[in-house]
């Protein structure tokens, strides 16, 4: 007798290469979307260094996490279509799985690389030309070059700010010069503020009795927001306005209308210091 013919066993499916194929298609089509157009729209902007930086470091981050997004999107719509129940098998649990250390292995790997590379890029990027966020009394990065000092001064429920350079001039709006290095030193008189202005890339908390130092690098003329972005009472949501960078001959003729304006009161005004005290009725209450 001749023994009939052998069936050959089932091919499995490679399902983990067909994942591979199709993330990475995927991705090589999304990355370059999200780099291109989504990245540049990303706040705050460009009205400065700090904030041209800020939307380079998140379009890279964006990129980076591009990809894992792709991953984890593939995944399930790849196991909710190849692994889905058949309803004329009826519910019937799958076969148990069990780890597998290589893939164990290459997560971690590869999600611990990309988080030691996005916290050192982050931090080379923060301390190439200054920083927009208040670094304290004593600042780590400096920019290079001559700075323009202003002063901000947090109170309920309002900012203001002084010029030392200025002849000590006071103003409520935020103006600067065009394409110059600004040194912010940001202080309260009362409760905790944050000192946001928004477009500029400038954040800086505003604690009474401290000088928190922030740096920003202005560009051309135009106009940006100020804001608080810290609780400090009942007005919070009110305190905010209009700051403006002015070019460098509309700005120094906004100093010399300023001083003409503040000359009757500046008298008045405590000497310049680095931190202030309301009188003690205010801080009584």
């Amino acid at each position: 007798m001749t023994a009939g013919p052998t069936t050959a066993a089932a091919e499995p499916t490679p399902h983990g290469r067909r994942l591979v194929a199709v993330w990475l298609a995927v991705s090589a089509v999304a990355t370059p979307l999200v780099a291109i157009f989504l990245g540049p729209a990303i706040p705050p902007g460009n009205h400065s260094a700090q904030a041209s930086e800020q939307t380079f470091d998140n379009t890279w981050m964006v990129s980076i996490c591009t990809p894992v997004v792709c991953l984890v999107l593939v995944f399930f719509a790849y196991a909710l279509w190849s692994f889905r129940a058949n309803p004329a098998e009826g519910l019937v649990d799958g076969p148990p799985l069990r780890n597998d250390a290589r893939i164990q292995v290459l997560w971690i790997a590869i999600t611990s690389t990309i988080v030691l590379f996005l916290a050192g890029f982050g931090t080379y990027e923060l301390l190439q030309s200054g920083a927009g966020g208040g670094q304290g009394p004593s600042p780590i990065a400096i920019p290079a070059g001559k700075q323009f000092q202003v002063q901000v001064i947090g109170q309920q429920w309002e900012f203001t700010y002084r010029y030392p350079s200025l002849g000590g001039i006071e103003s409520d709006q935020l103006v600067l010069p065009a394409h110059s290095t600004v040194r912010f030193d940001v202080t309260s008189l009362d409760a905790v503020h944050s000192f946001w202005a928004y477009e500029l890339g400038v954040k800086a908390d505003a604690n009474p009795g401290v000088d928190n130092v922030a740096f920003v690098q202005t560009k051309g003329a135009g106009t940006f927001h100020v804001r608080c972005a810290e609780l400090c009472g009942l007005w919070h949501g009110y305190m905010f306005n209009n700051g403006r960078v002015l070019e460098q001959a509309d700005f120094a003729a906004w100093a010399k209308q300023a001083r003409v304006l503040d000359a009757p009161i500046l008298k008045y005004l405590p000497p310049y210091a680095h931190t202030y005290f309301p009188d003690p009725q205010r801080r009584a209450g």
